[in-house]
C-alpha cells in the first residue's frame, strides 16, 4: 500500500484538483506534440554495428584511401541479348536518363567501360586511348565477347548468359559529410583512452549534433533521389526487367518499411486494443480513457526523441506499438481494480473509489514498472548500438507511461460519475476458475509440463546460433530480396568483403633498374617499383596466388584486384608476363581512364598495400562468416607465407558479422542481469528469497521456451531477436508482481488459507493478467503483416512469450506457492490455517 503520507499529498494534488492537473498536461503535451514533426529514423550502416568497433574505423580508413563512394546497383535483364540493338539503345537512353540527376557523377555501364581486347590493343596503344563499345573503331563482336569473357568484367557488369547487365549509379562524393564524421570520430576515438574535459565533451556533443543534422539533410536528398531513379526504370519496365540494389537503396527502403511498421502497426494496435478493450469491458470510458492515456504518452515520447534529436532505428523502430501496449496494460489493472471495489461498494463516492484504486494498484504497479525498466535498461551492455538505443527510449518510455497513467486516468476519472462493469457473461472469471480447478486437481501434470518444458527448452537453447543471411531480412516480394537475388546469381554476389595486404613493416627496398628488353626501351627513368613492395613481377606472383584462392572458395563470387587487369595486360603483351621496369613504365603511361579502372581501386598511391575485392554469396546456405574469415586469415600466413601482421579483413561482412557474433554474448549477458536485478528486486519487495525465486521461475520457463524454440526451429538470433528474451521478462514479470503481490494481500487480510488466496487472487487479479495478455500478444502478431522479418519473428515469438508466461503465472506460480508455502499466515483459530 502506498504510505499514508504520500497518499494524502496524491489525493490533495491529483485527486483534488483534477482541472488543474488536466491543463498542466495539456501544457505538457502540447509542448512536446510541436516537435513531433522533428523526430526522425536512422537506419545508415553506422546504426547496424557494434558501438566502437574498431574494424569499422578502419573500413572507413580504406574506403577513403581507395576513394569508395556509394553507388546503386541497377540490374537490366532482357529476353534477348543485352547488346540486341534495340538493348543497347535503351541502355544508352536509361544512362543519360540517371546521369541527369544532380547528385550523380557518373555511371558505369557496358557503354562507357574501357575495352582493350576489341580489337586487342597493342601496350603502345594502350598509352594513347581508350576505346569503349561505341567507340568508332571498336569491333562490336569482339566486344560482346570481352564484356562478357574478361576477368574486367565477367559475372560483374555482364552475366554470363548475356541477357543480365549492371549499371552502376556513383555518387558524388560529399566533403562536408565526410570532414563532419572525421571531426566527431576524433573526439570519439580520444574518448576511448582519455577523460575529455569539459569543453572537449562540449564540443563533442556540437560536432555530434551537426553530423547528425547534415546527416539527416543528406538522407533526405538521397532518398529523393533513389525515388527518382525508380521513377526513370518504370519508364523502362515493358523493355526489360529492371532491380535496384546497393547501400543507399537499402538504407531508403529500411526507412519506408519502419515509417510503414510506425504509422500502420500504431494505428492497428490501437485499433485492436480498442476492440478488445470495448470486448472485455463494455463501457465508452472504459475503451476511451486507456487509449486517451496511451496515445498521450506516444505523442509525449516522439516529441521528446524529435526534441532531442534521438534517431530510431530499426531495432528501435517498435518502441511506439511497445509503449501504447504497456501503457494500455497498465489502465487495464487499474480498471479492474476499480470495478472489482464498485461492484462491492456502489454506494461509495468516486473519490473514495479512485483513491482505493490508488492505494491497492500503487505500489504493484510501480513495481512492475520498475521491474520492465530493469529489463529494457539491461539491453545497454549488449555492445551493440541500435540495441543500446532502443533500451534507454523504453526507460524513458515507461517511466513516462507509468506517470500519465497515474495523473491524467485518474484525474479524468474523478470528473465522470462512478459506474461498473457493463452488462454480460463473466467469460474471464470462468476462464480463471479453470486454472484453478487445474492447480487443484492436476498438480502431477502441471510439474510435469513444466520439467517437460525446461528440458526442451535446454535442447533448443544449445542449438540456438546467430549466422543469418541478411536477405532473410526481407519478404521474397520486395525490391531488395528480389535485386540482392538477381545480383546474387548473375552478378557474381552482393556480400563485399576486402582482403587488405600491407607491406612487412620493416620494408626498405634499394632502388633497382631492370634492363630487360621490352617495347619501353628508351624508358631508363625511376617509377613506382623502386618503392613499391608490392608493384613488382616477384611480388606480383605473390598476389596472384592469393586472388586464385579467393576465386577457389565456395562462397565467392566475383573476385576482383590488380590481377584482373594484369591478366589483361598479359595477353595484350603476347601472353608473356610483364617485367617489373615495363609494369613501372606501363604504370607511369597510362591515360588517367585506364589507371581508374586497372589499378587506384587495388592498389594503395605508394604501392606498399594492396586490395582484393570479394563479393560473396548471399543466398549460399552454407555460408558461415567467422569460419571463413578465420579460414582465409589462415591460409594466407599459413600457406602463401604472408606475416599475419600484413593481412587484414574489412568490408560490409566483417561488421556485419562482428555484431552477429556479439549477439550470442549479448543474449547471455542481457538475460542473466535482468534476472539477477529482477531476483533482487523481488527479494526487496516482498523480503523474502525464497518469495523471489518463485517469482522468478515461470518467468525463466516463458523465456527459456522463446530461446528454445528459435534454436530447435533453426530461428537465428538477430538484431531483433536477441531483445526478445529480455522484453518477454520484462513485461511478463508484471503479471507476477500483481498476482503474488494480490495473493500476499489475500493471505493477510485473515481468515484465508493458500488455497483461498488462489482461489481469490485468480478471481480478482487474474482477470486483468488475462486482459493484458490477450491485449500484449494481439499487438505483437500485428507485427506478422511487416516486410522486415526479424520484426515478423519479434512479434510472433513475443507474442508465444506472453501467453507462456499467462499459463506459468496461472498454474505453476500458484502451484509453487501453494507447495512451497513461502508467506507466513497471521494467528488464525483452527488448526488448518496453513492448508
Amino acid at each position: 500500500m502506498i504510505s499514508g503520507k504520500f497518499f494524502d499529498w496524491y489525493e490533495t494534488t491529483i485527486l483534488g484538483r483534477p482541472r488543474l492537473v488536466l491543463l498542466g498536461i495539456a501544457v505538457f503535451v502540447l509542448l512536446f506534440a510541436s516537435q513531433v514533426p522533428h523526430f526522425r529514423l536512422d537506419v545508415s550502416p553506422d546504426s547496424l554495428v557494434l558501438e566502437n568497433d574498431a574494424d569499422l574505423s578502419y573500413y572507413r580508413a580504406v574506403h577513403a584511401r581507395y576513394r569508395i563512394e556509394e553507388y546503386l546497383i541497377l540490374t537490366y535483364t532482357s529476353s534477348t541479348s543485352v547488346f540486341a540493338q534495340e538493348n543497347i539503345t535503351a541502355i544508352r537512353t536509361l544512362q543519360r536518363r540517371l546521369e541527369e540527376i544532380e547528385s550523380v557523377e557518373s555511371v558505369t555501364s557496358i557503354l562507357n567501360v574501357p575495352l582493350l581486347q576489341s580489337p586487342p590493343l597493342s601496350l603502345q596503344e594502350l598509352r594513347s586511348e581508350i576505346r569503349t563499345l561505341d567507340h568508332r573503331q571498336t569491333d562490336l563482336n569482339a566486344a560482346r565477347l570481352e564484356l562478357r569473357n574478361s576477368p574486367l568484367y565477367r559475372n560483374r557488369l555482364v552475366s554470363s548468359d548475356g541477357k543480365t547487365t549492371a549499371l552502376q549509379v556513383n555518387f558524388r562524393r560529399d566533403e562536408r559529410y565526410h570532414n563532419l564524421r572525421r571531426a566527431r570520430d576524433e573526439l570519439r576515438e580520444r574518448q576511448l583512452s582519455e577523460v575529455l574535459t569539459l569543453d572537449q565533451r562540449g564540443e563533442l556533443a556540437r560536432r555530434t549534433l551537426a553530423f547528425k543534422q547534415y546527416t539527416a539533410t543528406l538522407t533526405d536528398q538521397q532518398n529523393r533521389d533513389i525515388e527518382r531513379v525508380r521513377t526513370i526504370m518504370q519508364e523502362f519496365q515493358s523493355i526489360a526487367e529492371l532491380h535496384l540494389g546497393g547501400v543507399p537503396m537499402i538504407v531508403a527502403d529500411m526507412i519506408r518499411f519502419i515509417r510503414h511498421d510506425l504509422r500502420t502497426f500504431g494505428v492497428a494496435v490501437l485499433s485492436l486494443m480498442l476492440l478488445l478493450l470495448a470486448v472485455g469491458f463494455r463501457r465508452v470510458r472504459w475503451v476511451v480513457l486507456p487509449i486517451a492515456t496511451a496515445l498521450l504518452t506516444g505523442v509525449c515520447m516522439l516529441g521528446f526523441l524529435g526534441l532531442v534529436d534521438w534517431r530510431v532505428t530499426v531495432v528501435s523502430a517498435n518502441f511506439l506499438s511497445l509503449l501504447l501496449i504497456f501503457s494500455v496494460s497498465l489502465t487495464i489493472h487499474l480498471i479492474v481494480h476499480y470495478r472489482e471495489v464498485y461492484e462491492c461498494n456502489p454506494d461509495r463516492s468516486q473519490l473514495e473509489l479512485v483513491g482505493d484504486m490508488v492505494r491497492a494498484k500503487g505500489v504493484p504497479c510501480l513495481y512492475t514498472v520498475l521491474t520492465t525498466i530493469v529489463a529494457f535498461g539491461s539491453l545497454v551492455v549488449s555492445g551493440i548500438r541500435p540495441v543500446i538505443d532502443f533500451g534507454w527510449i523504453m526507460v524513458l518510455g515507461l517511466a513516462l507511461a507509468f506517470v500519465m497513467s497515474f495523473t491524467f486516468f485518474p484525474a479524468i476519472l474523478m470528473l465522470l460519475k462512478p459506474v461498473g462493469s457493463g452488462a454480460g457473461r463473466d467469460v474471464t472469471g470462468a476462464i480463471a476458475m479453470l486454472f484453478v480447478r487445474v492447480v487443484q486437481r492436476r498438480a502431477w501434470l502441471i510439474a510435469s509440463g513444466a520439467i517437460l518444458l525446461v528440458i526442451v527448452s535446454v535442447w533448443g537453447i544449445t542449438r540456438l546460433t546467430v549466422e543469418n543471411r541478411f536477405i532473410d531480412y526481407f519478404k521474397p516480394n520486395t525490391e531488395i530480396h528480389q535485386g540482392m537475388l538477381l545480383i546474387d546469381e548473375q552478378l557474381g554476389g552482393t556480400t563485399p568483403l576486402e582482403v587488405i595486404l600491407d607491406a612487412p613493416s620493416d620494408f626498405m627496398l634499394e632502388p633497382t633498374y631492370d634492363d630487360s628488353e621490352s617495347e619501353f626501351d628508351d624508358e631508363r627513368e625511376p617509377s613506382i617499383t623502386e618503392t613499391s613492395y608490392w608493384f613488382n613481377s616477384y611480388m606480383l606472383e605473390d598476389l596472384e596466388r592469393v586472388h586464385r584462392y579467393l576465386e577457389s572458395l565456395s562462397e565467392a563470387g566475383s573476385v576482383v584486384s590488380l590481377v584482373n587487369g594484369l591478366t589483361v595486360l598479359r595477353e595484350l603483351n603476347h601472353g608473356k608476363p610483364l617485367e617489373t621496369f615495363e609494369l613501372g613504365v606501363l604504370f607511369k603511361r597510362l591515360p588517367a581512364e585506364s589507371r581508374e579502372a586497372l589499378v587506384t581501386p587495388y592498389m594503395a598511391d605508394d604501392g606498399n598495400q594492396l586490395r582484393l575485392s570479394v563479393r560473396l554469396y548471399e543466398t549460399d546456405p552454407t555460408l558461415r562468416r567467422e569460419a571463413l574469415l578465420r579460414k582465409i586469415r589462415t591460409h594466407l600466413v599459413d600457406h602463401i607465407g604472408l606475416e599475419t601482421a600484413q593481412v587484414h579483413l574489412t568490408g560490409m561482412l566483417v561488421l556485419y558479422n562482428n555484431m552477429l557474433r556479439s549477439l550470442y554474448e549479448s543474449q547471455i549477458l542481457t538475460l542473466g542481469v535482468v534476472f539477477l536485478a529482477i531476483l533482487l528486486m523481488f527479494a526487496l519487495v516482498f523480503r523474502s528469497l525464497l518469495v523471489a525465486v518463485v517469482a522468478v521461475i515461470p518467468n525463466l520457463i516463458a523465456a527459456g521456451l522463446v530461446l528454445g524454440i528459435m534454436g530447435g526451429c533453426g530461428i537465428p538470433l538477430d538484431m531483433m531477436s536477441t531483445t526478445i528474451a529480455a522484453i518477454s521478462v520484462g513485461i511478463a514479470v508484471d503479471d507476477t508482481i500483481h498476482y503474488v503481490h494480490r495473493f500476499r494481500t489475500e493471505l493477510l487480510s485473515g481468515g484465508c488459507n493458500y488455497q483461498t488466496a488462489m482461489l481469490r487472487s485468480h478471481s480478482t487479479v487474474g482477470r486483468a493478467m488475462y486482459y493484458t495478455t490477450v491485449t500484449i500478444t494481439t499487438g505483437f502478431s500485428i507485427l506478422v503483416l511487416s516486410n522486415f522479418v526479424p520484426s515478423v519473428r519479434f512479434g510472433l515469438l513475443t507474442a508465444l512469450a506472453m501467453v507462456t508466461a499467462l499459463v506459468a503465472d496461472m498454474l505453476i506460480l500458484p502451484l509453487l506457492l501453494e507447495k512451497l508455502k513461502p508467506f507466513p499466515l497471521p494467528l488464525q483459530r483452527g488448526s488448518n490455517s496453513r492448508r
